[in-house]
């Protein structure tokens, strides 16, 4: 028996194979960071496409950089079975299918606010988005506050968010902070694979990506100033977007509603409670924004630039993220632009409480909604539960 030659792995999968395997779990992949679960299912259990090991340090890595975390890793499984092309594909498949459903919501939303008991569903909503970003507070703060430093910069991160200041300086100077502050104790796991030698190899697929957006951005500047502008609003959201998908909340309101008013408070809530009954990451909220503000061209323009900033970061740290993590300082600054998202969300609940007009049922609709959520049901279902009770008593 000991002659016999060890099993040889599974082939790798072709770019096709990883596109329609994501396509399909994107359709059904409500839940955010749950999908993870999912992924791992496909990739690791199922296909056996990757090692328990390096799905587990992909996981570790897609936290430590922006980016809705399932969105990056199923690029990273990509990735790493099938290099770029594979990233590519995995990352289309997966992010395609709320694509869709939200642009399709979308283009009927300007029809439907035509029709009464669509009004009074989304004033319902709109009590529902409050809960929704208040559950989200409660959620990070319990995961990622758990010493004094981290306490203090989200509550110096919410102060200078609710005086009005900027968040991406404010971001800046949180993750500044958890380099200093939020150093120790710990350290990083030893890696379980050999040390992959660096080269011209490892920067190619990230100028790769790179070279695309630029070009982008060219394109964009000679079709249209304003989808230029929208395009980098949204790059400058997903750079950011430290802590999953909804730390992109506060920042896109902050653009979008507050600089450089595109949109009203209210019409950016419809977004977002819309997000929250597509597949896929509360960022697909970009869609809906893109296409309020400059039709089928501006939703492109939105969806493909809230994500590409995040892909170019992965491909980039991908190589190097076992050589980063043993860094004290680089552990620190993660932690600090995480936990300022904290601070940063409870400060749009604030935001998003002062612009409801509360009456009795708008505000059984929140409370009811926030505690259904507490008790860990699916937000899929309290939406469509609240959407129904909205059209029913408003």
């Amino acid at each position: 028996m000991s002659g016999l030659p060890p099993p040889s792995p599974p082939p790798r999968p072709g770019a096709v194979t990883l596109f329609v395997c994501f396509l399909r779990l994107g359709a059904v992949s409500f839940g955010g960071p749950a999908m993870v679960a999912y992924i791992h299912r496909l990739a690791v259990t199922g296909k056996a496409w990757l090692s328990e090991e390096e799905f587990q340090q992909g996981v570790a890595l897609c936290q430590a950089v922006p980016g809705a975390t399932a969105m990056q890793c199923a690029a990273y499984v990509g990735l790493r079975a099938r290099g770029l092309r594979g990233a590519v594909c995995a990352y289309l498949g997966f992010g395609l299918p709320a694509f869709v459903l939200m642009l399709s919501f979308s283009v009927a939303y300007q029809h439907a606010l035509k029709v009464p008991l669509v009004t009074s569903m989304l004033t319902g909503m709109r009590a529902l988005v409050v809960a929704l970003v208040a559950n989200a507070t409660w959620s990070f703060g319990r995961s990622s506050l758990k010493r004094p430093g981290e306490i203090a910069i989200a509550l110096a991160t919410a102060v200078l968010f609710s005086f009005g200041g900027s968040p991406f300086p404010i971001v800046a100077a949180a993750g500044l902070s958890g380099a200093l502050m939020l150093r120790g104790p710990g350290h990083a796991p030893q890696a379980k694979e050999p040390s992959r030698t660096l080269g011209w190899r490892t920067t190619l697929p990230p100028a790769t990506i790179l070279a695309f957006g630029a070009a982008i951005v060219a394109t964009l500047v000679l079709l249209s100033p304003h989808l230029a502008r929208l395009g980098l609003v949204m790059m400058k959201v997903d750079v950011f977007a430290f802590g999953g998908g909804f730390a992109s909340v506060p920042l896109m309101l902050r653009e979008v509603v507050d600089v450089h008013r595109w949109l009203p408070s209210k019409v950016f809530m419809d977004g977002i409670a819309l997000g929250q009954v597509t597949p896929g990451p509360i960022v697909i909220t970009s869609t809906f924004v893109g296409y309020q503000i400059s039709g089928f061209l501006g939703a492109v323009t939105a969806t493909v630039c809230i994500f590409l900033p995040s892909l170019f970061t992965l491909v980039l740290v991908e190589p190097w993220f076992e050589r980063l993590r043993s860094s004290a300082r680089f552990r620190g600054a993660t932690r600090g632009f995480v936990v300022s998202f904290v601070g940063l969300l409870a400060s749009v609940t604030l935001q998003f409480s002062r612009l409801m007009s509360w009456d009795l049922p708008s505000t059984l609709i929140a409370a009811g909604a926030l505690a259904t959520l507490l008790l860990k049901v699916d937000v899929l279902w309290v939406v469509l539960v609240g959407a129904v009770v909205s059209a029913v008593i408003l």
